[in-house]
Parts: structure tokens; sequence; C-alpha cells
């Protein structure tokens, strides 16, 4: 694979940009409270100066009728040497519509720490084709401005794996989780903590042995069709000896949805290249056991790759809480001890 730019990484008293690059949910005055919130987790606990690119919160209308407004923002951000990196406000649907308007060099040149998840898969494809480490991890509503307080585990990665040079960033298993729904357009829950479920799982590894380590490449699972083919699709020589992760959105597609991407790559050539896989717990833990019977199914028998360590029940993606996955970085997996970690730094 391709060597990345490392971006610098962030200090308290540090200015960072939200954007909406897919929904301009952020925007709407129902969930302004939630986008608020969000902002001040970001000041009181990581000490960061907030602002609002200029069309980030002006709705949702407006932001699905100019993705290029949402594209300007974003490379307007990268630009201002005053900001030092850049997180998404929210996923969405459509953030492939922003392609005609990115310019990969503005991105090259100014290499920023860019956070976010779901949809905002797409924009870490940009960031890859521009040569630039991103990171997949909470975005500001979902995540920073969690009910009642910010989950311990999301805070320490985002601390480990953005404001500290670790050689070594341990991910273990979250013990508990959560997707339980609160309504987010209803501000009186903002002090109501979801349920936490406990979970005496751990990581799960579906097949292999050893130790593999590789660069972390993947996303949302749903989200792969919108952007194969287009320019920012990695070709399959740029997979050889990475890491596949892959989660699945609160959409909870069936698992052969999942499957139809996978052969999709095993038809590229994808899948003959990669060195391990990452699966998340999948939201609500739907479809938890058909995800895992199919993975196994897939890769060992229809893939034809039975000693590829298959990691699952990791926790990033849909529920909470979530570390934080730095695109383009070496990663290694132990199957034996089923542990994962982070190896080299994420952050210059």
């Amino acid at each position: 694979m391709q060597k990345m730019i490392k971006p610098k990484m962030l200090k308290w008293g540090d200015t960072v940009a939200v954007v909406s690059l897919s929904s301009g949910m952020a925007g709407d005055e129902v969930y302004r409270h939630r986008y608020e919130l969000g902002k001040r987790r970001l000041e009181e606990v990581f000490g960061l100066n907030v602002v609002a690119m200029p069309h980030a919160l002006l709705g949702s209308d407006y932001v699905f009728n100019h993705p290029e407004a949402r594209a300007q923002d974003w490379m307007d951000a990268f630009a201002d040497p005053e900001i030092n990196g850049i997180i998404s406000c929210i996923g969405g649907d459509d953030t492939v519509r922003l392609l005609p308007h990115i310019d990969y060099n503005v991105i090259a040149r100014n290499p920023k720490v860019f956070l976010g998840f779901s949809d905002t898969t797409v924009n870490h494809f940009m960031m890859r084709k521009a040569g630039v480490v991103s990171y997949y991890g909470p975005s500001i509503l979902a995540g920073f401005a969690e009910n009642a307080a910010m989950h311990d585990y999301t805070v320490q990665h985002v601390r480990q794996t953005l404001f500290e040079r670790r050689g070594r960033i341990d991910i273990l298993p979250s013990p508990a989780w959560t997707s339980e729904f609160l309504d987010w357009a209803d501000a009186s829950l903002n002090d109501t903590a979801r349920k936490m479920n406990d979970d005496a799982r751990g990581h799960v590894v579906l097949q292999g042995s050893g130790e593999v380590s590789g660069a972390l490449l993947g996303g949302c699972a749903d989200v792969f069709p919108l952007f194969m083919g287009t320019d920012v699709w990695p070709q399959p020589d740029e997979w050889d000896g990475a890491i596949l992760f892959l989660e699945t959105s609160e959409e909870c597609p069936p698992p052969n949805y999942v499957r139809y991407t996978l052969r999709n790559m095993a038809a590229q050539g994808i899948i003959d290249r990669i060195a391990g896989v990452l699966f998340a717990k999948p939201m609500h833990e739907k479809y938890y056991d058909e995800y895992n019977e199919m993975l196994k199914d897939f890769f060992g028998r229809e893939a034809g790759r039975p000693g590829l360590p298959v990691m699952a029940n990791v926790s990033f993606g849909h529920n909470a809480p979530m570390c934080v996955l730095p695109c383009g970085v070496a990663a290694q997996i132990n199957c034996g001890s089923r542990r994962l970690a982070i190896i080299e730094p994420p952050v210059e």
C-alpha cells in the first residue's frame, strides 16, 4: 500500500472545524441543541476551539441541494492555516455527490486530522486518494453528543489516537455497549443516559491463527456500493497486505447484502490480497450470529481463504462506545490472544 502522510496530533487549545458533508441535520432547528451539546463536549473534554464552516449549519434542505458548498467547506477547512483538525457533524447517504468538487492537492498539501464514520467512509477514501491518514471514529452528533456524558471508552480512544503520539494503542473490547434509541429531537433527553448492555464475548476470532499486521482500510459496508468504480475506489494492488475493516449501519442490512459486496471485492481480486478482516458489532446485535456465519462461509469456503484472520465484535461503528481506527496506519490482529492493536503512531 502507498505511504501515507500523517497529520499532526491535536492539542489543547487547537481549533477544529465542523463540517456537514452528507446530512445537514445538525443545522435543523429540532436538532441544533444536539449539535451544541457535541460542540460543548469538544470544548470542555478536549479543550478545543470549535468553529462551524459557513454552510455546515444551514439545514438539511440547503445542504442536500448544494453538494458543491459542502465540498467547499471541506476544502476551505483544509486550506485554512488556523484550523488544526476537521470533524464531521454526522453521516448520511450522499457524500458521493461531493466527488466532482474535491481538490486532492488541497488535502495533500494541508494534512489535518479528519474524524467521522458511516457515510463519511467516502471522505476517508478521498483522504486515502490524497495520501493522507484519516480517522474512523465518532462524529459530533453521534459520539461527542452522547446522552448524559461521553463514554469513557470513546474519550480514551479519541485522546490516545489524536492527542498523543503512541507507538502502540491496544484496542480492547468495550465491556458494555448500547444502541438504545433516544429521540435526538427531544432536548429533555440530553441528560438521560442510554441503557448499557454487558458484553462478555470480547473480540471473537471467527477463523485464522497466529498474528498478522497491515494497514487499516475500510468503513461502512452499506456505503461501499455507492462509490465502487469511482476514482477514489482503490485499485486491487492498493489493498495488498491491508486489514479490511467493515461495519454496518443503523439500517441493519441482511447478511447477504454484505456478502454481495464482498463478492464484488472478490471479483476485483481484492479479497486475495488482504491480510485480515475486522468486523464491528452490528447495531442492536441484529443478525449477530448470522453475520458471523456468513463471514466464515464467505472467507473460508467461497473465497477460499480459510486461514485469513477474521475478528468480529469489535467496538467501532454504529453502536456506542466506539474506538478510533486510523485509516492507512498499521494494525495487528493476534488470533491466539484475541487482541487488536495499532502498532505505529497514528499522528505526527
